[in-house]
């Protein structure tokens, strides 16, 4: 009775989220607590959800610190010499721009925030594709292939989820994993490389000089990051693209990325915050400190020393306080699904039923059977179904055939390219939106790209001994 009412519970959750009958954490809370009283155990519904929630305070902490940092340094201009950088090297070469949106995004995307990952990539990326009348729909699949390996950061949803499900630490998940997870970004690279020459061949090759137009007035406006190949003239018309393209549409004035005269640059501290960026990240790497306890700090001081005024730090605090919400409201509510599922005994019934209908041949590579799961699943269910109903359940079933508890968490990791392109992330729809391309259009063009990358991941990591 326990497998049925587990599976049942699981199921019940992932339609609700994925037909958006409730939200996550509405789901997380309220569907388990029910399925909690019809196992006939709503009286120990108390003492499940607080020891859910002592041992996820940490994944709660890292991820609300990282979400303030990471905003921080992108507002005081960290990564402003970074976009145009990018776009000056990208010029008018179909090759360069494809590789610099996938470096872009993947630079982006330290803040573990897709939309912010691909609101800054298109705005930056979107004038030269446009004048160029390159594929946007390999901007698109680009973007959110590198932001899909790079989602797997700590504080970028995934591993803190894998980490809350299997109550692991995300140090322990994330840093072995580095050696594959780079396997797979150098994956994208090249793939943006094969992609960028064939829109070289389609188009040919310009320069920036080549393409700057004959207008004698021109007013120079900074399009995305960074004007460094970009201008436009007072008749809208652009500095950057060919005669066939000369005119930039009105509804591309939205494009402004990351704006160069915003009151919150701190150009004076530049080295200072790209040098506490560094030593964060190191620190992390090399397991100083906590993870959770490192970016506390690092928060702190980015704040205090960028902004000393205290206007100006609830200022900052606030413009990022929805991310932030959002994301540890989310942690904590599966404080009351995980709870539920591992009180009740649920998990270890589904568990066991799992066992005992995976070949006895498969029991020992579970991880591996993880890893090709991972690649669908993402994609057709949210992150939370997936590694809140799913893989406790695959971990249990890993458990039982002598595979390690960390192997399944990060094998878990290995769908994440093709996740960010599924129509159950949100930030997809930013994507596409701000490239103005069909939903549809970017999924022909990216799933079967995005789900080779995955298995690149799954192979290095099988191969480096990590999975």
């Amino acid at each position: 009775m326990l497998t049925i009412l587990g599976f049942t519970m699981i199921a019940t959750f992932l339609v609700l989220i994925m037909l958006k009958k409730m939200s996550p954490i509405a789901a997380l809370v309220l569907i388990p607590a029910l399925f909690c009283v019809f196992v006939g155990k709503g009286g120990k519904l108390g003492d499940y959800v607080i020891d859910g929630v002592t041992s996820l305070a940490p994944t709660a902490a890292m991820l609300m610190f990282a979400i303030v940092y990471f905003g921080v340094m992108i507002d005081v201009g960290l990564f402003d010499p970074i976009v145009r950088g990018i776009l000056k090297f990208c010029k008018a070469d179909p090759l360069r721009i494809v590789v610099g949106t996938a470096v872009l995004a993947a630079i982006v995307s330290l803040d573990g925030d897709g939309s912010t990952t691909f609101m800054i990539t298109v705005s930056a990326m979107y004038p030269l594709y446009k004048r160029l009348k390159m594929s946007l729909v390999v901007m698109t699949g680009v973007a959110a292939m590198a932001n899909g390996v790079m989602n797997t950061l700590p504080w970028g949803g995934p591993t803190a989820r894998a980490a809350t499900a299997l109550k692991v630490s995300a140090s322990d998940i994330f840093v072995p994993m580095i050696p594959a997870l780079a396997v797979g970004m150098l994956a994208v690279l090249v793939l943006s490389y094969v992609l960028g020459r064939r829109e070289r061949k389609r188009l040919g090759v310009l320069t920036l000089d080549d393409v700057l137009v004959e207008e004698p007035e021109t007013e120079t406006v900074l399009v995305g990051a960074g004007g460094d190949g970009n201008t436009r003239t007072r008749n809208g018309s652009s500095g950057s693209g060919t005669d066939a393209d000369a005119e930039l549409p009105d509804e591309d004035e939205g494009f402004q990325g990351l704006d160069p005269d915003r009151a919150t640059l701190r150009p004076k501290l530049y080295w200072f915050n790209a040098l506490l960026t560094v030593t964060l990240l190191t620190a992390m790497i090399m397991e100083w400190l906590p993870i959770p306890v490192l970016f506390l700090l690092g928060a702190a001081l980015a704040l205090t020393v960028n902004f000393p005024h205290m206007p100006d730090q609830k200022a900052r605090l606030g413009a990022h306080a929805e991310n932030v919400l959002n994301v540890s409201g989310m942690v904590f509510a599966a404080a009351v699904f995980t709870g539920v599922l591992q009180g009740t005994g649920m998990v270890d019934h589904m568990a066991t039923w799992l066992v005992g209908n995976i070949p006895d041949g498969m029991g020992p590579h579970m991880a591996f059977v993880t890893g090709v799961l991972s690649i669908p699943l993402t994609y057709f269910m949210s992150n939370d179904g997936f590694y809140f109903g799913i893989v406790p359940v695959l971990a249990e079933a890993g458990n039982a055939h002598g595979v390690s508890t960390l192997e399944i968490a990060r094998a878990s990791l290995v769908g994440q390219p093709l996740h960010m392109s599924s129509p159950l992330v949100p930030a997809v729809y930013v994507l596409v939106g701000m490239a103005k391309v069909e939903f549809g259009d970017h999924t022909r063009f990216v799933v079967k790209w995005a789900a080779l990358t995955s298995l690149v991941v799954l192979g290095a990591g099988i191969l480096f001994g990590i999975i």
